[in-house]
């Protein structure tokens, strides 16, 4: 084929659409791929899932689905909400498009040391970015789910010896409007649990993970609160949503609890 017959070729989606009905989010989903995310010692390779949608006036027949690839083909600094606010620009100039939408969920890692042997591990987080350009306004959700130990108080308090504990999951989704670490993220959730976990203990360090979380009973109320607490503390948080789930261990459920909150706008 010719270069001539390649600009022969009719543009369909740019057609006109009689039906006069526009479409919200049009766009791609189920996108596995490469990628680097910001991190505060420089840049980490991780695999993500993306999904990127745009809107479609009432008289576009389609949006151009090959440039989504060929956006993030173009992607070269790592991931983080600066550079998102960015890609959602380029995004919908290209398809010009009045609004968009981005989210990407991908596994983070830290180094952990253990708490007496000092032994070194990973640990794997979730992470999610959700990106919203609607009305001339982007929002960029940063949402980081940790695990952690939580002691129920009341076990604790009624019982001769013991308490029941269990594995939680703790997710800050924070609207930012500027870089904000990841680690910091994860660390705010850890700092509010019974105790932290690590991917590698030894005896000694197990005895302190169990003595640690016998001395911080937490419900999951306590949870969502106490990281509530730290988010309106931290001026790089606009709003957030704190989520809290316990896999019980006596019961065949688990507790869950969520706290939802937009921070006041002050006054210069």
């Amino acid at each position: 084929m010719t270069e001539a017959n390649i600009i022969a070729l009719p543009d369909v989606q740019s057609s006109t659409d009689r039906r006069n009905i526009p479409i919200q989010k049009v766009g791609v989903k189920r996108i596995r791929t490469p990628i680097l995310v910001k991190t505060l010692t420089g840049s980490q390779h991780t695999v993500a899932d993306i999904e990127m949608f745009v809107s479609l006036p009432a008289d576009k027949k389609g949006t151009h689905m090959s440039r989504f690839w060929t956006l993030l083909r173009g992607v070269k600094d790592p991931f983080s909400p600066l550079m998102l606010v960015k890609l959602m620009q380029s995004m919908l100039t290209s398809l010009r498009a009045d609004s968009g939408y981005i989210r990407l969920k991908f596994p983070f890692f830290m180094e952990k040391m253990a708490p007496v042997s000092k032994l070194e591990s990973t640990m794997d987080y979730d992470v999610e970015y959700i990106v919203e350009a609607k009305g001339g306004h982007t929002k960029v959700t940063q949402s980081v789910t940790a695990p952690v130990t939580s002691l129920c108080p009341c076990s604790k308090e009624i019982s001769k010896y013991g308490a029941h504990n269990q594995r939680s999951k703790v997710t800050i989704a924070a609207e930012v409007e500027t870089n904000f670490p990841l680690e910091r993220q994860a660390e705010m959730i850890e700092s509010c649990a019974s105790c932290q976990v690590w991917g590698l203990l030894k005896r000694s360090d197990e005895k302190f993970v169990t003595e640690h979380a016998y001395e911080n009973p937490k419900f999951v109320e306590d949870l969502v609160r106490d990281v509530a607490i730290r988010c309106q503390d931290e001026p790089a948080i606009l709003s957030f949503t704190v989520e809290a789930e316990n896999f019980e261990s006596i019961h065949n459920h688990s507790a869950y609890a969520c706290i939802s909150m937009t921070k006041p706008i002050e006054d210069d």
